[in-house]
């Protein structure tokens, strides 16, 4: 039997499911304090299976982009995890994962001509790219400003999805008739496709090296609140 886990801590949602040939058997997820959730989650699935790591074929991860802090932890996880056992590392798009959500979730509004997955950054900012409706990337991830007009080509084709946490601050800005909204986390459990796919594929990641999809660099901001 092929078993995974499968680690999101992109954003403020902090996810994990437990695969088993194909279907999700377990899930658990958490808001905020990644570090303390992630691990014991993955042990509360597989003790509620009667499993051990090693039952298990490869863990997946939530590669980004999303919180620095947050991909950190689920990557750190996630090799800990495969180094112990001996098992592959698949690192699966954050924004492949909102895609997979709206299709399993039966999110398309009708007669869908794109998904725009957005991934909040800070103020009207979202790391974002085009999907067509059959989750294949149609533009390269970027981080984009969203102002009046950003989507009109795109809008004037049909009606497009925009899905994620990044969403939801988007819709006034994007107001058309053919803009719908879906304010949503990332979850592990909508990794299950392209983490089967890259299982199938055999596409690992090197478990040394792997580092997440930052997209930006992490800027450190010094505090000006006076501390004596």
């Amino acid at each position: 039997m092929e078993r995974f886990i499968l680690i999101d801590t992109s954003t403020a949602l902090c996810s994990t499911a437990l695969v088993e040939d194909g279907q999700v058997t377990c899930t658990r997820t958490a808001q905020r304090d990644h570090a303390a959730h992630t691990a014991p989650f993955v042990k509360e699935m597989l003790d509620e299976r009667g499993l051990t790591l090693r039952d298990c074929c490869a863990v997946g991860v939530g590669k980004g982009p999303g919180s620095f802090t947050g991909l950190r932890v689920g990557a750190s996880t996630a090799k800990g995890l495969c180094f112990g056992a001996g098992i592959p590392l698949i690192a699966v798009g954050s924004l492949d994962t909102l895609v997979w959500q709206a299709r399993d979730r039966g999110l398309l509004p009708e007669g869908c001509t794109a998904i725009v997955p957005m991934i909040d950054a800070r103020r009207m900012e979202v790391y974002t790219a085009v999907f067509s409706p059959d989750a294949r990337q149609l533009t390269e991830i970027e981080p984009k400003i969203i102002e009046t007009g950003s989507y009109d080509a795109l809008l004037a084709e049909g009606p497009v999805l925009f899905i994620g946490d990044g969403a939801e601050k988007c819709r006034e800005v994007l107001a058309h008739p053919n803009a719908h909204f879906a304010g949503c986390y990332p979850e592990a459990a909508s990794m299950l496709h392209p983490a089967l796919q890259a299982w199938q594929e055999r596409k690992f990641e090197d478990v040394a090296y792997f580092e997440p999809f930052y997209l930006k660099d992490f800027v450190a901001t010094v505090s000006k609140k006076r501390l004596f």
